[in-house]
């Protein structure tokens, strides 16, 4: 098993933004900005969920999906070889739905998962149907515990997603073969996780906070299709645009050494690592 370097796929990903800087940008504008854009105009972050109808909580679900296929279309254009930005869209929208199987796949078997630690925790005799669920001993040891595995998993599957764009394979395969290419790797893979991840809470909270005081003093409370609303999805979607864009090509150049392709082929010299 061929090991991973972070520092490679970092160098390799600094010089795809360098030449496809233009493509990626147009697929993360096109497939994350906007829809996020028109989820954040409808329903402004700090409305309340019981004043939102229907329609608008299933733009919000369409929005996450549209995300998820410009995702796939960002990871296919790191990949290579080159591709025009419309056939990394289409691309990303033909993977959407295999992807989205998988991921639905694993969300049902961390729920089922989840019932025997429920019926755990009533048994001890914490009150988990009450709301807020008081704190006790027992929850804790069972939160950190769920924390723990959730966080296994999560990182294990990291490169569903490349799997997904890079492979022609169904749900079930996506979820072996990223298990399979992280096998060994999980430390190296744990620390990006969780430096991106920090990184990313302090880039959002900080222009979240700046600009919604901002957006607040200049045009007023943020109210769905009010100019204030507006401007604040613009520029948290633009800020989520840009992360999601640097994650998707960090996770195919990482894709690229653990499923020991060459990565040439994406224009990209090799890193000798």
């Amino acid at each position: 098993m061929r090991r991973l370097s972070i520092s490679a796929a970092w160098d390799e990903s600094k010089l795809i933004f360098a030449r496809d800087g233009q493509l990626l940008t147009a697929v993360a504008l096109a497939l994350v900005a906007l829809p996020s854009t028109i989820n954040g105009l409808l329903n402004p972050a700090g409305v309340s969920p019981s004043e939102t109808p229907w329609w608008i909580d299933l733009i919000a679900v369409l929005a996450s999906l549209v995300a998820l296929g410009g995702q796939l279309a960002l990871i296919r254009l790191a990949l290579g070889p080159s591709i025009t930005v419309g056939g990394a869209i289409a691309h990303g929208m033909r993977r959407l739905p295999i992807y989205f199987l998988a991921v639905l796949m694993l969300v049902i078997a961390l729920f089922l998962a989840a019932i025997p630690l429920a019926l755990l925790l009533s048994a001890l005799g914490v009150p988990i149907n009450q709301r807020p669920v008081p704190m006790s001993p027992a929850l804790g040891l069972v939160s950190i515990a769920v924390l723990i595995v959730v966080l296994i998993i999560g990182v294990r599957l990291i490169l569903s997603s490349s799997v997904a764009s890079a492979e022609d394979v169904g749900p079930i395969q996506i979820l072996k073969r990223s298990w399979r290419l992280t096998s060994g790797n999980f430390l190296p893979l744990l620390g990006f996780v969780l430096i991106f991840l920090v990184g990313t809470i302090i880039v959002l909270t900080a222009v979240g906070s700046a600009m919604s005081v901002i957006i607040r003093l200049t045009l007023g409370a943020a109210q769905p299709m009010s100019a204030a609303a507006l401007v604040l999805a613009l520029i948290s979607s633009l800020v989520s645009a840009a992360v999601t864009t640097v994650f998707a090509v960090m996770l195919a150049r990482i894709y690229l050494q653990l499923a020991e392709r060459d990565g040439a082929e994406a224009g990209v010299p090799s890193s000798g690592s």
